[in-house]
Formats: structure tokens, C-alpha cells, sequence
């Protein structure tokens, strides 16, 4: 298998539209990009452009308009990065990964509620710690 091609910030912009939101046109795209910067259309259909020739995005062709959707699966493309940035950054350490999250935004109940869950699942499949164990 190929080696997959790490995303640019633009890129993963994109990538998470597609993945959350389905197959999407280049205008779509840049409406909906994250950020709020306002990008040209042909900026957009450039950066669409080159992740299609890195083999992040297909597309078919949709009346006059070309309808792009992803090529690659979100876990292929953020675990390696995940994992990198857990290594560099954190010392590999989820708990400080996850404390850098919840001070970095505000959370809400709903939220709190999902990471819990999260982290009820993860426990379910490793099992507990053990006494004085940290995870």
C-alpha cells in the first residue's frame, strides 16, 4: 500500500467536510471551510486539485460541476498524525493530551458527557487499571 501523503491544514479543512458531510462541489467546499477565511474559488479548486493528484480526494462528474469526495478514511489519515503528535508533544501521554484539549476550549455538558463515553469504551476493552496505575 502507498504511503499516504500528510494533509496540509487547507487539506484536512477539506478532508473533514467530505468525511462529515458527503460528496461536496468545490463552491460547497469553500463556503463551508472551518476556518471563515475567504478563499477564492479558484484557490479552493487548486487545493482540491493537488489532493486528488496525492490521492486524497476522487471526483465525479455531476452536470457542468465536478463532485469531489474523499479517497481516504479519517483514521487513516489522523491516527498517524495523532499518534505523532501524542509522541511529540505530549510525552505520549493521552491524560496530558486530553487536559490540553479541555483547557484549550470551553466544553460542554453534551461534550463532557461523549469524552466520558469515550472513555468508558476504551476502559471496556483494555480493562481497568490496576491500583496506582495510571493511564
Amino acid at each position: 500500500m502507498k504511503k499516504l501523503v500528510r494533509p496540509s491544514e487547507l487539506e484536512l479543512q477539506v478532508l473533514a467536510l467530505l468525511w462529515d458531510g458527503g460528496p461536496a462541489t468545490v463552491r460547497a467546499l469553500q463556503e463551508g471551510l472551518p476556518d471563515g477565511k475567504d478563499r477564492a474559488y479558484t484557490t479552493v479548486l487548486s487545493v482540491v486539485q493537488v489532493m486528488e493528484k496525492k490521492g486524497l480526494v476522487g471526483h465525479t462528474q455531476q452536470g457542468q460541476a465536478n463532485v469531489y469526495h474523499p479517497l481516504v478514511k479519517r483514521g487513516q489519515v489522523l491516527k498517524p498524525m495523532m499518534k505523532d503528535l501524542l509522541r511529540n508533544v505530549f510525552g505520549g501521554s493521552p491524560a496530558r493530551a486530553i487536559q490540553s484539549l479541555l483547557d484549550g476550549a470551553p466544553v460542554g455538558a453534551d461534550e463532557l458527557a461523549r469524552i466520558r463515553q469515550v472513555i468508558d469504551d476504551a476502559e471496556r476493552k483494555t480493562g481497568p487499571p490496576e491500583k496506582g496505575e495510571q493511564r
